[in-house]
C-alpha cells in the first residue's frame, strides 16, 4: 500500500502530455525541482479514448532520467495484455479503467503481482459506488475530472462530489488507498480540490505548457498546501 492519505499530505503528479517531449528530461527535472513527487504518463490507444500518445519505450527512456515514481495512467482496451510492459520498462504505479476493464479484480492483481502500486481510475460520469468491491485491493484511486483524451480541459465541477465521497467510504471502511484527481487541476481551482479531498494532483497543461515548470509547479503546490489549512 502507499502511506495512508492524510489532509495535510499534498503531492503533485506532473503529467508529461503536455511537456515538450523534445526536452522531456530536463522539463520532468525541473518539474521535479519545484515539488513535484510522483511523474504522470498518460497512456491511450485511439480506441477507448480518442488520442494515441506513447508507450513503454517511452517509459523505459524516461525511467532512465528520474528516480521519480512513474504512475502510468492506462486509458487503454485489453489493459491486461501491457501491464507487464510496462512494470518491466519501469513503471511503478499502473491505473486502469473501470471502464474498460472487464475483470477489475483480476487486473488489479496483476499490477500488484509485478510489484507495481495498482490504481483505478473512473470517468466523469462514473460513481465512486461501482468501485465497492476492490477499494479494499487499491492503492490509490484516480477521479477523472475531465473526460479523458486530451490535456487543457476545463475542471468538472461534480467531481468534487466524488471526491468528497471517495474520502467518506475511505473514513467508513478504514481502508488506506490515496485519493488523486486528473483534469482542469490548475491555479484556480485547486483549493477547492483539494479541501474535497483530493491528496495526489496531476497537473499537466498548469506546469508545463507555459513558463519555468519549476515555478509553476512550486505556486500550484503552494496554493494546495494552503488551501488544506482554511477551514472548509
Amino acid at each position: 500500500m502507499l502511506d495512508p492519505g492524510s489532509a495535510l499530505l499534498i503531492e503533485l503528479a506532473p503529467s508529461i502530455l503536455s511537456a515538450d517531449f523534445a526536452h522531456l528530461a530536463d522539463q520532468v527535472t525541473r518539474a521535479a525541482e519545484g515539488g513535484g513527487t510522483v511523474i504522470h504518463v498518460d497512456v491511450m490507444d485511439g480506441h477507448f479514448v480518442p488520442n494515441i500518445t506513447l508507450g513503454p519505450q517511452l517509459v523505459k527512456s524516461l525511467r532512465k532520467a528520474t528516480k521519480l515514481p512513474l504512475d502510468c495512467h492506462l486509458m487503454i482496451e485489453n489493459p491486461d495484455q501491457y501491464i507487464p510492459a510496462f512494470a518491466d520498462a519501469g513503471a511503478d504505479w499502473i491505473s486502469v479503467h473501470q471502464e474498460a476493464t472487464r475483470h477489475l479484480d483480476r487486473t488489479l492483481n496483476l499490477v500488484k503481482s509485478h510489484n507495481c502500486h495498482a490504481g483505478v481510475v473512473i470517468n466523469p460520469a462514473t460513481p465512486a459506488e461501482l468501485l465497492s468491491e476492490v477499494l479494499d485491493i487499491v492503492d490509490y484511486v484516480l477521479v477523472m475530472s475531465v473526460n479523458p483524451g486530451f490535456g487543457a480541459q476545463s475542471f468538472i465541477p461534480n467531481s468534487l462530489n466524488k471526491l468528497r465521497r471517495l474520502k467518506e467510504l475511505r473514513e467508513q471502511r478504514r481502508l488506506n488507498y490515496r485519493i488523486e484527481v486528473d483534469g482542469g487541476v490548475a491555479l484556480d481551482t485547486v483549493a477547492r480540490i483539494v479541501q474535497a479531498g483530493a491528496e495526489i494532483l496531476v497537473a499537466g497543461n498548469a506546469v508545463f505548457s507555459h513558463g519555468d515548470p519549476m515555478i509553476n509547479a512550486q505556486n500550484l503546490l503552494k496554493a494546495a498546501t494552503e488551501a488544506t489549512l482554511q477551514k472548509v
